[in-house]
């Protein structure tokens, strides 16, 4: 696999998108998101997915340039039309709209709707820690098909259905907890099929039900199981939440429409820190509190106790000093589409 050097994948992928349609301004900020994953680790959630989004604009299924609309409104809360629009641009804008509202407010609140992939959860409530406040997201995939099997079940019925939270705080890295509520995110099974690797087992059962490692079951008639191993019914519980937040709430629905279109959904929330008590000593607390679970006594096979987050931290340290691990099949596909739109040259492809 080659390493790559973050800033280049940002050039690819920001060129990638405006020959597809993208403006400028929407090809900055995904391209800025999305392979801000590949940086912290998440490659299901990088560069990895930018054919995904092309064959998307392709069919109609995402609209560059879409118009975002805001259909309903309070002092504290908003309802945003994404219009198809790109996710990363969407709910970019949306969340820092409900940072601006939690300025005045103390807690805001908004729900998306219709909009594509949103890409890395984290990256979103990470915006308000940086502004002082508390910030949570909850995404799913609304009627789009779904990838995972509820406890107890055979087939899919929801989606991965990440949450995310981040906190303010003085650490060298952002205190961040962003999770799916299946035993792994999808493009995790993906990134395993492009590499031709297995998947640990408790992530999958086949077609039939039965447990596997193989990643490319799932896209035969297999599913992704809950979090939670034996006790999934958590992981079936926190998605079914998400759902509701993330479906329901906004409108999208439940189940699968058959035209296979993607349109996540998500609700945010944001709170003012210091509407509860100084912000500066908080952030001390958490930072305190951090360095606290950091310190405890290491279990049998472990070398360190990690704060949430900081395994990212850790791991964009390295990747922005060394460059960024892209499997030969993906690199082999943004060439492609490069020399396919006639800027192969242009970007050093």
């Amino acid at each position: 696999m080659p390493n790559v050097p973050a800033e280049k994948l940002i050039e690819v992928a920001r060129g990638l998108l405006v020959a597809a349609g993208a403006s400028e301004q929407e090809a900055e900020v995904i391209a800025r998101y999305n392979i801000g994953a590949n940086l912290v680790g998440h490659d299901s959630h990088g560069i990895i997915l930018i054919p995904t989004y092309i064959d998307r604009i392709k069919v109609g299924h995402i609209v560059p340039q879409a118009p975002w609309v805001i259909t309903q409104e309070t002092a504290t809360t908003t309802v945003i039309d994404g219009n198809w629009g790109f996710g990363y641009a969407v709910t970019d804008r949306a969340m820092r709209y409900t940072i601006e509202k939690a300025k005045t407010q103390n807690v805001a609140a908004a729900t998306v709707f219709r909009q594509s992939h949103i890409g890395r959860l984290a990256s979103y409530p990470l915006l308000a820690a940086k502004e002082g406040m508390i910030a949570m997201i909850t995404a799913d995939s609304g009627r789009s098909a779904k990838a995972v099997a509820p406890f107890g079940g055979a087939k899919p019925r929801l989606g991965t259905n990440p949450i995310s939270f981040a906190i303010p705080s003085n650490l060298d890295g952002p205190f961040v907890f962003d999770m799916a509520t299946s035993a792994a995110a999808a493009g995790k099974i993906n990134v395993a099929t492009a590499r031709g690797e297995q998947v640990p087992t408790g992530w999958l059962i086949d077609a039939e039900g039965k447990p596997s490692t193989d990643p490319r079951v799932l896209k035969s008639g297999g599913a992704l199981l809950p979090l939670g191993g034996a006790e999934g019914y958590k992981g079936t519980g926190l998605a079914a939440i998400v759902e509701i937040m993330s479906g329901l709430l906004t409108g999208l629905g439940f189940g699968v429409e058959p035209s296979g279109r993607h349109n996540d959904g998500c609700f945010i929330a944001v709170f003012n820190v210091a509407a509860f008590r100084d912000l500066a000593m908080f952030k001390q607390e958490v930072t305190e509190f951090a360095h606290y679970l950091k310190a405890t006594p290491l279990a049998q096979g472990f070398t360190e106790v990690f704060y949430p987050g900081e395994v990212e931290f850790n791991k964009e340290r390295d990747r922005r000093k060394n460059g960024v691990p892209i499997e030969d099949s993906t690199w082999a596909k943004i060439r492609d589409l490069a020399h396919g739109y006639g800027i192969a040259d242009k970007l050093g492809l």
